[in-house]
Parts: structure tokens; sequence; C-alpha cells
């Protein structure tokens, strides 16, 4: 597989469909997995590491044929990737940080859509992850659940018959399941209701991490909501259990929106325009400016106050600002001050076409 393919691709979760789209970005549902027959990636040996990453490899390879829904996956040995190739394929989420970073063998499995990634030798021998856009998390489930068996029919996995899936970290036995989902909250960011939030999905067990998971910050309003706890739970109540809490969080969102627009639409409508003016006329912008901008954007054309830009164009925008999708977007590497020039003129290239060529 060729990365500079997924530069001009877009991945199916931003396209900016499926239910509940205008508030849920994406489903995502993981599973932790290891070969019985291998130590835990913290014990093994570079020699370990080859070995499950060949395992792994062959064997995902030869069932590729029959994944879901005519997936049509690839391979990439990310242990041969340039940093800025590694970094890419984390802003994409297709890979995590901690994947990227990491010493010794590993790859990950790609389908053409980014629907489903398989990292192998992440902190588990390997993590099965599917992920669709919109709230849709019963057929993120199925999807995985069958994606999932495909592989154990080819392998043997650790598993205890009284604790389950036995995984390097304590929190993932049982399942070894985490069923997120990623909002764009900001209308609950602007009224101050975001922390209260928060502490109320603190009390029954579920994280909330930001854009890129564990360990990231919330960069454009964007938060991942997940479960903590796997142990003692069946995949279906962990999927039930997210699934339930999310419509009343879209709810709160929704009440905020229209809020803003009863008391101050003016001010909100001058909040978005000045976004939206900034990204469309900026001589030189920094990522983390130009996610909190496109998030008001955002916002503002799901409220019908800015009808000239679209959201599957805005969501690729998230993405292909970052500082890796600028370079491979460019064709070259580019040191900070030299991407928020080059990030300013992409912006502007992008939001000022004519309306015939808009994304």
């Amino acid at each position: 597989m060729d990365i500079n393919t997924l530069v001009s691709t877009r991945g199916e979760w931003l396209r900016g469909v499926g239910p509940e789209s205008d508030i849920v970005m994406s489903s995502r549902i993981r599973l932790a997995r290891n070969l019985a027959d291998f130590p835990f990636i913290s014990k093994c040996t570079p020699q370990d590491r080859t070995e499950i990453e060949k395992t792994l490899r062959e064997r995902i390879l030869k069932v590729r044929s029959e994944f879901p829904e005519g997936a049509t996956v690839d391979y990439l040995d990310v242990s041969r990737l340039e940093k800025i190739d590694r970094q890419f394929l984390v802003e994409r989420h297709l890979i995590s940080r901690e994947h990227a970073d990491s010493d010794g063998a590993r790859g990950v499995a790609i389908d053409q859509k980014e629907q489903i990634s398989l990292m192998i030798n992440e902190e588990d021998h390997l993590r099965v992850q599917v992920v669709h856009s919109g709230l849709d998390l019963a057929a993120a489930w199925e999807r995985i659940n069958r994606v999932d068996d495909m592989i154990e029919a080819q392998v043997t996995y650790a598993y205890h018959e009284r604790l389950g899936y036995l995984t390097a970290c304590p929190t993932n036995v049982g399942t070894g399941m985490r069923v997120s989902v990623m909002l764009h909250l900001p209308a609950l960011a602007i009224t101050r209701q975001i922390d209260k939030l928060f502490r109320s999905l603190q009390k029954i067990s579920l994280a909330v991490r930001g854009l890129y998971g564990e360990g990231s910050q919330a960069m454009g309003d964007f938060y991942q909501i997940s479960n903590q706890i796997t142990l003692g739970r069946k995949e279906e109540d962990l999927v039930k259990q997210v699934g339930d809490v999310v419509p009343t969080i879209i709810e709160y969102e929704r009440k905020a929106r229209q809020f803003l627009i009863d008391e101050s639409r003016e001010t909100l409508h001058d909040r978005v325009s000045r976004a939206y003016g900034i990204l469309r006329t900026a001589q030189t912008i920094s990522s983390e400016e130009t996610m909190h901008l496109l998030s008001s954007v955002r916002m503002g054309v799901n409220l019908g106050l800015i009808k000239d830009v679209d959201i599957p164009g805005l969501n690729q925008l998230f993405i292909d600002t970052q500082p890796a999708h600028l370079q491979k977007l460019s064709g070259s590497e580019l040191d900070t001050s030299d991407r928020n020039i080059e990030r300013a003129r992409y912006l502007r290239r992008v939001l000022n076409k004519p309306d015939g060529e808009k994304n």
C-alpha cells in the first residue's frame, strides 16, 4: 500500500453522514487482543515482536477477501515509515500516537474506506478498530465482531475462562473493548456547561478525552466519550451504555445552540462570520487557531448562518490543516512558521473557490 494514495482521499467517517452527524462526527469501537503464545508487548524481545508482526500480518492478509461489505484491506509496515507519514496516520485516526512513536516491528492493516484498521504491536499485540460516520454504534459493533471472529479463527488469543480476554492494561481485561463517540460540542463550551457535563459522565464511569484519544487535548470543541470499565461487562452492554448516554448529550448541545440563537443571534452570527472571514483571508495561522475557528464555522453551517460551505468539506479541513497532512499536501517538509503560512494559503484556496467548485 502506498501511503500517498491516502492524501487525496476522504475517510468514510469524514463524509458528514449517518444519524446525528451534525453533532456526532464518528462512532468507534476498538478491541484489544493478544496472542496466547507470546508475552505482552512490554515483555517482548525484538525477536518476539518480529514473530508477532509476521504471524498477524500473514493471518490478516489471508482472510482479507472475506472482510465485511467487501472491504479491501491493505497493509503498511509502520516501522519503515518516515516520521511525517506516521504522524499522518495518527491525524487520520488510523493508528495511535503510541503506535507511531514506539520501536520495533509493527504494522497496520487499513481498508480503503478507512472504516477498519488493525494495529499490530501497539500496547497489545493486536488492536482492531472500526469507525463509522455519525451515531452508528450498533453497525460498528456488528462489523468489528465479524472481523474479530475471522481473525480469532486463524490465531489463538490469550483468554481466561473467568476473566475473559487478557490485555496489557488491566482496565481492558474482559471484553478488551472501548466504545467511543466523537462529538462536536461548541455551544456547550460557549455557554460554559461543558465541565458540568463531564463531571456527570465521570460519575457513571464514562471517560472524556480529546480529539486524538487518551492524553490529547480537546481541540476544536471535539470530545471523545468512552467506557472506562470492561471487566465483568458484556460487549452489548458496553455498546448500550455509551449509546444510551449520547442522545442526552446531543439534546443538551441542541438546546444550547437554540439558546444562543434565541438570546443572542446577532452575537452568534458575528462570531461565526468573523471566524469564517479570518479563515478566508489569514496570511498565517496556527493549527490550534484553525481548529477553533473551523469549530465556529461548522456550528454556523449547521445552524444555517453560513450557506456557501458544506459539512463534508469542513470536516476534511479539520484533517487537512493538521501538520503532517499539510506537509503531505504541499509536497515538502515545513517548519512551524512555514506551516502556518502554507495553512493560511491552503484555507484561502479552498474557502474562496467559486460556488460551483465547493467541496
